[in-house]
């Protein structure tokens, strides 16, 4: 997950910086830090990225057009569609 992922997944899920960190048990400054592109523990990013994966963001792998998030289809993980 990189800065701009982090954003973008905050954004998608309606998260604010101070509800994150609640979520990912880290500090507002941790990650405010990381949005700005700052290098951080790989643990501590891990944390940040199950936090919103929870919330139900999926991370999109860079393929050319650039790393992104998108959020998961309620249900779709259970087979319900």
């Amino acid at each position: 997950m990189n800065a701009a992922q982090c954003r973008m997944a905050r954004a998608a899920t309606g998260l604010g910086v101070r509800d994150l960190a609640a979520l990912a048990g880290v500090s507002q400054g941790t990650v405010s830090r990381l949005e700005r592109g700052e290098e951080l523990r790989e643990a501590t990013v891990a944390a940040i990225k199950a936090a919103l994966e929870a919330a139900g963001v999926e991370f999109l792998p860079e393929n050319g057009g650039g790393a992104g998030v998108r959020l998961k289809i309620a249900g779709k993980e259970n087979g319900i569609r």
